[in-house]
C-alpha cells in the first residue's frame, strides 16, 4: 500500500490555525480521559502522566554519568539493572543471550541520577570469539564513565573473563569487579577466587535477593563523576557534530578546512583516519565540536585488526554525536555503502545533514545523473538539508551552518499534546484508516514522548498499517517543518475494557 491514496486537498493548516491552545487542551483532556475506558497497564499510565518529564529535566546542566554493566551471557546483568532500577524494566530469562542490544536506563541512588546501561553478552562459543568480545566491549566502555563488570561467583573466572578483562585494563575506565549469584554467607569463599582477575576486590552481590547491592552502589557513585565525560553535552554547550561517509570521502579535508588548520592527517590513501578525532572549531559565528570518524567500509563484521575496531570507534562517536553530516562524493554513483552509513544515522536517531562533497568537479552530465541517484536512493531521507560542497576548497562551507541549526532545531522540537490531538483528529478525520478484515483501527489518543529525535506514541483500538504511519509523519513534516531529523512513531493497541 502506498502513500499516495491519503492525499487530498483538505485544509488541515487551516483548521488547526483557527483552534486555539486552550480548546485544543480541552479537546486533549477529553481523549484521554477516554482511554480509561481500555486496558492500560503501568507503562501507559507513567507515559500519560509524565510524558514531559525527559525534557522538563533537560536543559542546561551536567550531562548524567554513564554506567554500563558488562559480563557474560546469564551471569546476572539485566537482573542486577532490575534490582538497581527497583523494577522489572529488562527481560530476564535463564536462557543466555536475551539481552542483543545496549538498553539505556535512567537511574537514582541516594538522591543522585545517573544513566545505566545494559548489554548484551557474549557467546562463548561465537566465530571469532576475541573480536566479538572485544567488539561489544568496547563500545559499551566507549560509552561509559564506569563499568561493573559481573561474574557469576558459582562459575568462577573462565577464559572469556579474562579476554574481557584485558580490554577493560586497557580502557583506562574505572573498573567494579561484581561477583553475582552469592546469594547467603556459605557462598562468599567462592569469591576470593576472581581476585586472581586482576581488577582489585569483588563485590559479592545477590541481583536477585539484592544482598549486597546497596553497597555496590555506595562505591560505584564514589567513582562515577558528577558529570560525565562521554555522555551527548545538555543544552548550553557546543553542539557536537559527527562527520560520516565512506573512505575517503573528503572528512578529513573538511574538517581541517572549517578549522583552519592541518587538524589531520589528509592522503589519497582510503582509511587514513583511524580514531574519531574531536576538534572544537568556530564557523560562522558560532563554536561547533567536529568529530572527524574513520570511513565505514562496506563489511564491517568482516573487517579484521585496526580497520574493525575504526569502525567501532565510529559507531561510537555517533552516538555520542548530536548531528551527523554524512558525505557523498558527487564524482562517483551513489552507492549501497553510503545508504548503509545513512541509514546507520537513522538507527541512532541523530539529526542528519547530507553534504554533497568535490561539487565543484562535477560536469553537467553526472549531475542529470547525480540528480536521478538522489531521486531513487535517497527518497526516504528527502526530508534532510542538503548542501553542495568542496571540502577541498571551502566552497560552499559557510551554508553548512544553516543546514546544521535546521536539523538541531528539529532535532530539539516538542508538540504541545493538545496541538498533537487536534492535529490526529483533523487528519483521520479528513482521512481515515481503510477498513482491514472488517475493522476499522482508530487513534484514541497521541503524545510526544522525547524528543531528541521527536518520538510520539499513538494509543490506537488496532495495528495501524505502515503506509498510513509514513502518511502522519509525512503530514507532521508537512505542518511542524521538522526538516533533518527522524521522526519515530510507536503505537501501543489498546483493547477496550470488560464491562463488569
Amino acid at each position: 500500500m502506498t502513500d499516495e491514496r491519503y492525499d487530498g486537498d483538505d485544509d488541515l493548516e487551516d483548521r488547526l490555525a483557527d483552534l486555539d491552545d486552550e480548546a485544543a487542551e480541552r479537546r486533549a483532556t477529553t481523549l484521554r480521559a477516554g482511554l480509561d475506558d481500555y486496558e492500560l497497564d503501568d507503562e501507559d499510565r507513567v507515559l500519560l502522566t509524565e510524558g514531559d518529564l525527559e525534557d522538563a529535566q533537560a536543559g542546561p546542566g551536567p550531562a548524567l554519568p554513564v554506567l554500563a554493566i558488562v559480563g557474560r551471557p546469564n551471569v546476572g546483568k539485566s537482573a542486577l539493572v532490575n534490582r538497581i532500577l527497583g523494577r522489572r524494566a529488562a527481560v530476564v530469562e535463564d536462557t543466555p543471550g536475551v539481552t542483543r542490544d545496549r538498553v539505556t536506563y535512567r537511574a537514582e541512588w541516594e538522591g543522585r541520577d545517573f544513566t545505566l546501561v545494559d548489554t548484551g553478552g557474549w557467546e562463548p562459543d561465537a566465530a571469532g570469539l576475541d573480536a566479538a568480545v572485544a567488539a561489544q566491549a568496547e563500545i559499551a566502555v566507549d560509552l561509559a564513565d564506569a563499568v561493573l563488570f559481573v561474574v557469576d561467583a558459582t562459575v568462577g573466572a573462565t577464559s572469556t573473563d579474562e579476554r574481557v578483562v584485558r580490554m577493560l585494563r586497557s580502557s583506562g575506565k574505572p573498573v567494579l569487579l561484581v561477583a553475582n549469584k552469592v546469594d547467603d554467607a556459605r557462598l562468599e569463599p567462592l569469591v576470593a577466587e576472581l581476585w586472581s582477575l586482576g581488577l582489585g576486590e569483588p563485590w559479592p552481590v545477590s541481583a536477585l535477593h539484592g544482598r549486597g547491592v546497596a553497597d555496590l552502589l555506595d562505591h560505584s557513585l564514589k567513582v562515577l563523576p558528577l558529570e560525565s565525560a562521554v555522555a551527548r553535552p545538555e543544552a548550553g554547550g557546543p553542539r557536537r557534530v559527527a562527520l560520516l561517509g565512506r573512505p575517503n570521502v573528503g572528512k578529513s579535508s573538511l574538517l581541517n578546512k572549517a578549522a583552519g588548520e592541518e587538524r589531520v592527517v589528509v592522503a589519497e590513501l582510503a582509511g587514513t583516519t583511524r580514531d574519531p578525532v574531536d576538534e572544537q572549531i568556530e564557523l560562522a559565528g558560532r563554536v561547533w565540536r567536529f568529530v572527524d570518524t574513520a570511513g565505514i567500509r562496506r563489511r564491517t563484521h568482516l573487517s579484521q585488526g585496526a580497520d574493525f575496531y575504526a569502525s567501532l570507534r565510529t559507531q561510537a562517536a555517533l552516538e555520542r554525536a548530536e548531528v551527523a553530516v554524512v558525505l557523498l562524493d558527487v564524482t562517483q554513483p551513489i552507492s549501497e555503502q553510503d545508504v548503509r552509513i545513512i541509514d546507520l544515522v537513522l538507527e541512532s536517531g541523530r539529526a542528519l545533514v547530507l553534504a554533497y562533497n568535490k561539487w565543484d568537479l562535477l560536469d553537467d552530465e553526472r549531475r542529470r545523473y547525480l540528480e536521478r541517484e538522489i531521486e531513487q536512493d535517497l527518497a526516504h531521507v528527502s526530508w534532510a538539508p542538503r548542501v553542495n560542497i568542496s571540502a577541498r576548497t571551502g566552497r560552499h562551507l559557510e551554508k553548512l551552518v544553516p543546514a546544521l541549526e535546521l536539523a538541531l532545531d528539529s532535532w530539539d522540537t516538542r508538540i504541545p499534546t493538545g496541538k498533537f490531538n487536534a492535529f490526529l483528529a483533523e487528519l483521520t478525520a479528513a482521512h481515515p484508516h481503510p477498513v482491514r478484515g472488517g475493522k476499522q483501527p482508530r487513534i484514541l489518543f497521541g503524545t510526544q514522548a522525547a524528543t531528541r529525535p521527536p518520538t510520539f506514541v499513538l494509543f490506537t483500538t488496532g495495528f495501524l498499517d505502515p503506509g498510513y504511519r509514513r502518511f502522519v509523519q509525512r503530514r507532521l513534516r508537512e505542518l511542524y517543518g521538522l526538516e533533518g531529523t527522524p521522526i519515530v512513531l510507536n503505537m501501543r493497541v489498546r483493547e477496550r475494557r470488560a464491562r463488569t
